[in-house]
């Protein structure tokens, strides 16, 4: 059983084998059949034409003569003369005549003998026929740069896009269902097919209608069998390929005018391109422009505020413009100039004009701006700085004159009233002598505070001088202790007049020595009271010896104190041991000991509060000393860097190092590592703002100050940009122009050669020299000619950019005025004009809208109603721009 249940597997294998080859050699012989079918009709379009045809592909052309024939109608070309007779060596003869013209069109037949058609091989004739139509019918087919097989796919697959039924990725299942072929046809001639009748599930009806109507309007032969198509899973590629070409031929003059829009609409997109980046560098420039307009007068405002508090907010909201306003806008005009570069490179390789941008507007008129804006912000800050300083100097001063002046009034307080009594005239002649020693003792004590006024009147002159705003308030105070002093002096002098002299020794000597004594504790208490500025450590250092050197005093301070009241000790001991009656007080002298020790302890007390304040103070510098190291250290470190980086850069365009991609990259490289480096700066940016609020004016240690910084950060950013873009534009200009990488660098090594101040440009007489050494005879005039074309803003300097422009631009291969008219004349079938539904018929909508608008109308003797001038136009399109 087993050996009988595998005898009847084995059958059953056999069988199916047999049925597989059978069906590959019937697939096999359904496709030859197919190719000659097509081939056949194929040859006989072309044969037609010069009153013949075959019948059988095999047999018909084993003379060689039609087949001669058939080249020459096909090429257009006559072919050497035909042998005529009719033995075997004359049509091998004619075969190789016509093999021979087949291999002049740059054709390899691969194993395609003469003797091979001669004997009527089938296999070698289809290969021959095929290889014919690959030359003469599809091999021309190009379509976007693409030629060929896939070229004629794209054309196909162009065509039926707008067919949503319709998916052409190949030459054999997608055409199964004759919708493209029906696509095709009723793409170019419309009125011949009601596609919207067509259904994708009646295949046979699809076919047989493309084919007659091919056929009947199109002059296309039926090359395809419409059964034949349906009833293969995958039909013929060769036979396909080959009907599908005849579409491509019969719709050529279609094709000439698809052509022709292609042409405009490439020309339209660069100009619509273009005067985008017009109009974006003209809003980019006007918005810029008038920022800097608004900005430069706050920032040359220089009212100044009256308050510290005031001027320290004008400080912030310079911070903040720097930190948050201004960076924005150094992107923006970096953004300018490389938009503008940029835009100069792509008009000048297509063949356009340079732009000029409105008046005040171009580069150079937006960097003088900036320059203005700069030079302006310097300014301000000096500014705001100097004011703080000066706030804070007549701060000091106005609370030093405060001090002074209510120490000096509390003095006079009743002064006045005193030496207005007249308490001489009732009184006896020892009262008298009492009254007189006591008037030389206040004569004392007021030349001393004479000089307290001298000292508020000169302080009053610096505030006034510093223009304090509340000096008016200032000089009354002061005029006020001023005309007191004197009126006091004035009582003081008629009262001397009135007194006789007379002694008292020890109120005499109490009197005289406790009145320079007071005067010496009011001193001190008013230094030890006195406010100070100082910015530097050894600023405080010298105030804390001096400080030192003050408490030295004390001691002999204390001794002079006692030996006062040891006076005073004395005269009450005298009294009290002689019963003496003197009143109870001293009659020479306001002080008394009570007093002279109240102001003693006072002393004692300011003087621990004074070594607070200046330890305090000495803290305060040792840190801001700490925030001038702290700023130092990463400001020497960061400006060498900024200027390392720029000399880099520096050599990274103009050096060959690789190709302009390898520059690219490397450049591209630096600017993520710049533009990594960006925390540092911002470190740097709170440093420096911490010694602004500290009010630290000077750093000896760096020569580097923020603004430095600052103004050189912004040039690397710039120049980093800049040099891309310079590197891209030279991309561009090597690319459109074909410039090989060896011609580049020749260019280079030419222009380095006569950059001989190494700045990246050649000034005239460089450049002169430059062309002259490559070979250039010119005189005067020529030379003009050509500074016009590679300095068009007479700047007086030539770029790399444009240097490698002019070098190369007689080679560009670059669309012109002419070509453009003429692409529209096809549009327009001749005609000398166009009309609007002819663009928008051959052109896309926000294309056609685009020449629509910017046509004039046509008036030429063969105008119509509608008729819009194209020539015009075309030469505006290559003309000046209307921004």
């Amino acid at each position: 059983d087993d050996e009988l249940s595998c005898a009847v597997f084995h059958t059953r294998e056999r069988e199916e084998e047999k049925k597989e080859r059978k069906g590959v050699k019937q697939r096999v012989k359904k496709s030859y059949n197919e190719e000659i079918f097509t081939f056949t009709a194929w040859c006989n379009s072309h044969l037609r034409k010069a009153g013949t045809q075959i019948e059988n592909i095999e047999e018909d052309f084993r003379d060689g003569l039609k087949l001669m024939l058939l080249l020459e109608v096909i090429s257009g070309e006559r072919l050497a003369k035909p042998e005529r007779g009719k033995m075997r060596v004359h049509k091998i003869s004619n075969v190789n005549k016509a093999l021979n013209f087949i291999a002049s069109k740059g054709v390899k037949l691969v194993s395609i003998g003469a003797e091979e058609i001669v004997d009527g091989n089938a296999k070698m004739t289809l290969g021959m026929i095929w290889t014919i139509i690959l030359r003469f019918a599809i091999q021309d087919i190009s379509v976007e740069e693409t030629s060929a097989k896939e070229g004629l796919l794209l054309w196909c697959q162009r065509k039926t896009a707008p067919y949503k039924n319709v998916n052409i990725q190949n030459f054999h299942i997608s055409w199964k269902d004759g919708l493209g072929f029906c696509a095709l046809i009723h793409r170019h001639r419309p009125e011949l097919i009601d596609y919207g009748k067509l259904r994708k599930d009646d295949p046979m009806t699809n076919l047989n209608t493309a084919f007659d109507v091919a056929e009947k309007y199109l002059d296309i032969p039926k090359m395809l069998d419409a059964e034949d198509i349906v009833g293969t899973a995958r039909p013929d590629e060769k036979a396909i390929m080959t009907y599908v070409s005849s579409f491509y031929h019969a719709f050529s003059g279609a094709q000439k005018a698809e052509t022709a829009a292609n042409r405009i609409c490439k020309v339209l997109a660069v100009n619509q391109e273009n005067e985008q980046l017009m109009e974006d560098y003209e809003k980019l420039a006007s918005d810029l422009l008038e920022w800097i307009r608004r900005t430069i007068p706050w920032l040359e405002n220089r009212v100044p505020e009256n308050t510290m508090q005031a001027m320290q907010q004008k400080l912030e909201d310079f911070r903040d413009y720097r930190r948050l306003h201004k960076p924005p806008k150094v992107q923006e005009k970096c953004q300018l100039e490389i938009n503008f570069n940029t835009l100069q490179t792509k008009l000048r390789l297509s063949n356009r004009p340079a732009f000029m941008p409105s008046e005040g507007k171009m580069v150079s008129d937006i960097s003088n701006a900036w320059g203005s804006l700069e030079g302006a912000e310097k300014g301000y800050e000096e500014w705001l700085l100097n004011e703080i300083r000066r706030l804070e100097r007549l701060d000091h001063l106005a609370e030093k004159f405060r001090q002074k002046a209510a120490i000096h009034e509390a003095w006079t307080d009743g002064k006045e009233e005193m030496l207005q009594q007249k308490d001489y005239e009732t009184a006896s002649l020892s009262d008298i002598k009492a009254l007189l020693k006591k008037h030389e003792a206040f004569e004392s004590d007021l030349a001393a505070h004479q000089d307290r006024v001298e000292q508020i009147a000169a302080i009053a002159q610096e505030l006034n001088e510093l223009e304090y705003y509340d000096s008016p308030s200032v000089n009354v105070r002061c005029q006020q202790i001023c005309d007191h002093i004197s009126s006091l002096v004035t009582h003081c002098d008629t009262r001397t007049e009135k007194l006789l002299e007379t002694i008292d020794q020890l109120y005499l000597e109490f009197a005289k020595r406790a009145a320079p004594f007071n005067n010496w504790m009011e001193g001190a208490m008013e230094d030890l009271q006195d406010t100070f500025i100082v910015h530097t450590i050894e600023e405080i250092q010298g105030l804390s010896t001096a400080h030192e050197q003050f408490k030295a005093t004390l001691p002999e301070a204390d001794k002079e104190r006692q030996a006062i009241l040891g006076i005073h000790n004395e005269i009450a001991k005298i009294v009290q041991t002689y019963h003496v009656n003197m009143a109870g007080t001293n009659p020479y002298t306001t002080i008394n000991p009570q007093e002279i020790n109240a102001k003693w302890d006072k002393v004692r007390q300011l003087v621990p509060q004074r070594d607070q304040a200046l330890i305090e103070e000495h803290a305060r510098q040792q840190n801001n000393e700490r925030l001038r190291r702290q700023f130092a250290n990463q400001a020497n470190v960061i400006g060498p860097w900024i200027q390392t980086k720029m000399e880099e850069i520096g050599r990274i365009s103009i050096e060959m190092h690789g190709t302009l991609e390898d520059q690219l990259t490397h450049l591209r490289q630096y600017e993520k590592s710049i533009v990594n480096y960006k925390p540092k700066i911002d470190q740097l940016e709170g440093d420096h703002q911490l010694i602004q609020e500290a009010l630290i004016f000077d750093n000896k240690h760096t020569n580097y100050t923020m603004e430095h910084i600052r103004v050189g950060w912004e040039q690397l950013l710039t120049t980093i940009a800049r040099t891309i873009n310079e590197i891209e534009n030279q991309v561009l200009t090597r690319d459109a122009k074909g410039i090989s990488q060896e011609q580049m660098n020749e260019f280079r090594a030419s222009f380095n050669h006569f950059d001989r101040k190494r700045t990246g440009m050649m000034d005239a007489e460089d450049f002169r020299a430059c062309l002259i050494s490559m070979g250039y005879n010119m005189g005067e005039a020529e030379f003009a000619r050509i500074m016009s074309i590679v300095d068009p803003n007479r700047l007086g300097v030539i770029t790399f950019q444009a240097f490698i422009d002019f070098m190369s631009r007689e080679t560009a291969d670059t669309d012109t005025a002419d070509q453009v008219m003429a692409s529209f004349k096809v549009l327009a079938g001749d005609k000398n004009y166009i009309l609007a539904d002819e663009l928008r018929r051959e052109l896309p909508p926000d294309q056609a809208e685009y020449c629509i608008a910017r046509m004039t109308p046509y008036t030429g003797p063969d105008a119509i109603p509608g008729a819009l001038d194209y020539m015009s136009f075309s030469t505006a399109l290559y003309g000046e721009s209307d921004l």
